[in-house]
């Protein structure tokens, strides 16, 4: 449970940038971001706030006035980002999205500020660190626009265990995974395919980083969400 002050966090995350996007009579170029992303902070205690994509330069800067980060999900990373040919069910790149995304994280690492990846997100840390992605799965994504669920078994002794000890169901869309583990990130969760679910920081004293495979934003459970807005009311983000 987030703690119970009349402080609310406020918590960025990272969204879409769409070249053309009608509602009513207009259609324009759009930053865009799914309602289930600001309404799970909510929901969590923490206030949204959008963060299209900019230059890299300015993450730093940007993650300073933040409490806390969420990497949303959205299109495949690039396969250039972590040195691998593209496979050819690999989506196209979104170069802007990955820059700023990328420049987040870093930011958010190098601060402490308190980090949460989403499905995309989880990959995108996962690069970051030097990690790398499958760039295909079966079975994660049955039906095209609708989400599926399965199973995700937590590791012992990790920060996701803390926020969530037993076994859930778990909104789940994607076809990539993690691959090769980043620098200092663990497997904290897993599928009973066995395909990694969630990733975190194996150093406490990096600050409180979670990345997660699923659509937290999709489901009824804020455990995640919480668990990050508890975080970003410590002034060390552990």
């Amino acid at each position: 449970m987030t703690p119970t002050t009349g402080r609310r966090p406020l918590i960025g995350v990272s969204t879409y940038l769409e070249s053309s996007t009608r509602w009513g009579v207009w259609e324009l170029p759009a930053a865009l971001l799914p309602a289930g992303y600001p309404q799970l902070v909510q929901r969590a205690g923490g206030i949204a706030a959008m963060l299209p994509p900019d230059a890299p330069a300015h993450a730093a800067a940007t993650v300073a006035r933040l409490d806390g980060v969420v990497i949303a999900g959205g299109p495949d990373v690039d396969p250039s980002r972590y040195g691998a040919e593209r496979d050819p069910r690999t989506g196209p790149p979104a170069e802007a999205r990955d820059a700023w995304e990328l420049a987040l994280i870093e930011a958010a690492l190098t601060s402490g500020t308190p980090l949460l990846g989403i499905c995309r997100g989880m990959q995108l840390l996962n690069v970051a660190l030097g990690g790398t992605l499958v760039q295909h799965i079966d079975g994660h994504a049955r039906t095209p626009g609708a989400f599926g669920h399965h199973t995700v078994k937590p590791v012992p002794g990790t920060r996701y265990e803390d926020a969530v000890p037993e076994e859930t169901s778990v909104p789940t869309y994607h076809h990539q995974a993690v691959d090769r583990l980043g620098r200092g990130l663990l497997a904290s969760a897993y599928a009973t395919d066995g395909t990694v679910e969630a990733v975190e920081t194996e150093d406490a004293d990096a600050g409180w980083v979670l990345g997660v495979q699923w659509h937290p934003e999709m489901g009824e459970d804020t455990r995640v969400m919480e668990s990050l807005v508890a975080a970003a009311f410590s002034p060390s983000g552990a």
